[in-house]
Parts: C-alpha cells; structure tokens; sequence
C-alpha cells in the first residue's frame, strides 16, 4: 500500500510520532503549506510542500527549495489540507495520516475533522492529534485491544447504529448524535473489540501511546 503523512499547520508533532509511521510504511511526507515549518523545527524534509503559500515562512522555502517539490495552488475554495489529499488520491496512495491538524484555532480543528468525513470514501484516514489516535469506521471490524484500554465512539446522526462486543459498557444497535449521546471513555473487556456501524461512520479515539506501547496498531 502507499500511505503519506499530511504535515498540516497546527501543534507541532513529537518527531517520535512521525518516525513510528515512517517505520511503518508512511514514508512520504507531505506538508500543507505553513506545516513545512514544522518540518523545519523537527529536521524533517518533505517530499512535497503544498498549498497556496501563504502560511509557509521564507526560511523553509529557502531550506527546501532544492530538496521538496513545491507546489502552489491558489484556488480558495478548499483548505491547505484538502489540497493535499487531492494531491494524494490524484497520486494513487491508499492512505494518509493526518498530523498537526488540531492547535490554537478551533475552527481550523473542526474543519479538519470534517475533512476525515469528507474525504472517508475517497482515501483511507487517520489522525493523531497530542495523544489521540482517530480513526474512522463503518461496517463490521475488530480492534486489537488490550483488557482495560480506554477507547472512545462518537457517531454523527441517528441513522447511524452500533453495536459494540467486549466494551464494558456495551451498545446495542443504537445511535450517538453529535450533541446528544456519546460513548467517552468506555472500556475494553479483553483483547478483542468487535464494532457493527450500520448507514453511517464513527470516529474510534484511542490513546496513541497506549496502543503503541502493547503494539495494537493494525497496518494492512
């Protein structure tokens, strides 16, 4: 499979962070415009700069002009982001971690969490923001878990149904409403969860040092 890192403009990562994906097939980067900086900051080259450049300072143009591919497109009507999963899915990779996506502007986190909605059915999505590792779902799945992590489910709608085996507080074909109803902070029973989401998607938040540590990522 061919998976990048999308390198956005928000809370710098933990290099450790990038490197664990790069050891794990993720070894394009890609950077969303002013996250070329955080690539500067964290010694990281990028494979590909994208955006309108509005964001990115002169210094990592300088430094990367001769390393990166620098692409500018000036379009307005989407994020620097969305740009780059265009880029992305125009250039046949099967997935993408998002990374530096959340920080001091609520509004662009919110954007870029719609964005793993909207892209969902175009290209496989995760995203690591702090300690957070998101991931969305539909259909039936089974998490490799460990007795005790603490995962959370947060569903969209009420068409939306899940039924979840080996959670202690279990669902039962029912729905999570954004705003109305949510399942924070439940807790798996043993080494398997199994999930059925019927007429929609769900977002899995998961502790990305946890889950590393007892090696649960699943990396097809």
């Amino acid at each position: 499979m061919k998976k990048c890192i999308i390198l956005a403009n928000g809370k710098s990562p933990r290099k450790s962070v990038i490197t664990f994906f790069q050891k794990n097939g993720f070894d394009t980067i890609i950077c969303a415009d002013g996250g070329a900086d955080s690539a500067l900051r964290l010694g990281l080259t990028p494979d590909f700069i994208i955006g309108d450049l509005d964001s990115i300072s002169k210094e990592a143009i300088k430094k990367f002009k001769s390393t990166s591919k620098i692409l500018q497109y000036k379009r307005q009507n989407d994020t620097d982001v969305e740009k780059c999963l265009k880029f992305a899915i125009k250039n046949k990779f099967d997935e993408a971690l998002l990374i530096g996506v959340t920080g001091n502007r609520l509004d662009h986190t919110i954007c870029n969490l719609g964005i793993v909605l909207k892209f969902f059915s175009k290209i496989k999505l995760s995203l690591v923001a702090e300690n957070s590792y998101l991931k969305p779902y539909t259909g039936d799945f089974r998490l490799k878990t460990q007795k005790g992590e603490i995962i959370s489910l947060y569903g969209f709608d009420k068409k939306t149904k899940i039924t979840s085996k080996g959670l202690k507080y279990s669902l039962k074909n029912i729905s999570l409403p954004f705003g109305e109803k949510e399942s924070t902070s439940n807790i798996s029973t043993s080494g398997i969860v199994q999930l059925k989401i019927k007429n929609g998607i769900i977002f899995v938040i998961r502790d990305f040092n946890f889950i590393k540590k007892y090696d649960l990522f699943q990396f097809d």
